[in-house]
């Protein structure tokens, strides 16, 4: 699939008149309905006068090729953390809505166990000694305050997933880097988890995350690998339609 077009039929065409001669006419050309100009994403001719023009250094940095897709890719990972964001704050929410009711619950909860046993005979279930029964009770036992915390903690934790979704979809530096230091901080936890208990979802959330450490750090270049931003730099640009033009020209 061609990223360019498709993006192009999506978005529509960029195009740009450079000032300097040998460019322009590498850019344009002349159709029977009229002048047509090159899309600096897609390549294709375009009818009709260009979006812009001016000076080759002051035309718009399309990202294609590779630069497209690293794109796309930043993307879905800016939105898969901004539906974590959401989940990880509703929780918060709920466990200051829980705090504020959980005395009200737990003297429901102290009410109704005893109508229940009654009914949990028939299916043959001991509630005294149910493993669900006690960590709801161990749950309705915990201090408010341990309650407050693990709210504060849960926000915290939907805040850095939405700056990390933010920088991820406007595609900043800053937002590389402290995506790749956040996720790669709680690699470890999440690997702890496994061992505890193996499940499908930890397992995708790790694979996810692992994913993105590595892509960050190679594709990116952060740190300095690779020629660190300089090198990533001269790389977008050089896939830029006008800088291939240009190299056209001078050989």
């Amino acid at each position: 699939m061609d990223w360019n077009t498709a993006l192009c039929s999506l978005k529509g065409h960029v195009t740009y008149a450079p000032d300097e001669q040998p460019l322009r006419e590498r850019l344009c050309a002349v159709a029977p309905a009229g002048s047509a100009w090159r899309c600096l994403r897609c390549a294709v001719f375009v009818l009709g006068e260009p979006a812009g023009s001016g000076p080759a250094d002051q035309a718009p940095l399309v990202a294609r090729g590779p630069a497209l897709r690293d794109t796309l890719i930043l993307r879905l990972l800016a939105i898969e953390r901004f539906f974590r964001a959401v989940l990880f704050a509703f929780l918060g929410y709920a466990v200051i809505r829980f705090e504020h009711q959980q005395g009200s619950l737990r003297e429901l909860f102290d009410k109704a166990l005893p109508q229940a046993k009654g009914l949990a005979q028939v299916f043959a279930v001991n509630l005294d000694t149910s493993a669900t029964v006690r960590h709801l009770r161990q749950l309705l036992a915990t201090k408010p305050h341990t309650l407050t915390l693990i709210a504060a903690g849960l926000f915290a934790y939907a805040l850095v997933e939405l700056i990390e979704a933010v920088g991820l979809w406007i595609g900043a530096r800053w937002g590389e880097y402290f995506a790749l230091v956040a996720t790669a901080a709680f690699l470890p936890l999440e690997i702890y988890e496994l061992t505890d208990r193996v499940t499908t979802v930890k397992i995708v959330i790790l694979v996810i995350n692992v994913f993105a450490v590595v892509y960050l750090l190679v594709s990116k270049r952060l740190f300095g690998l690779r020629g660190g931003r300089a090198a990533y730099e001269a790389a977008r640009q050089s896939e830029s339609l006008l800088a291939i033009e240009q190299a056209a020209i001078g050989g």
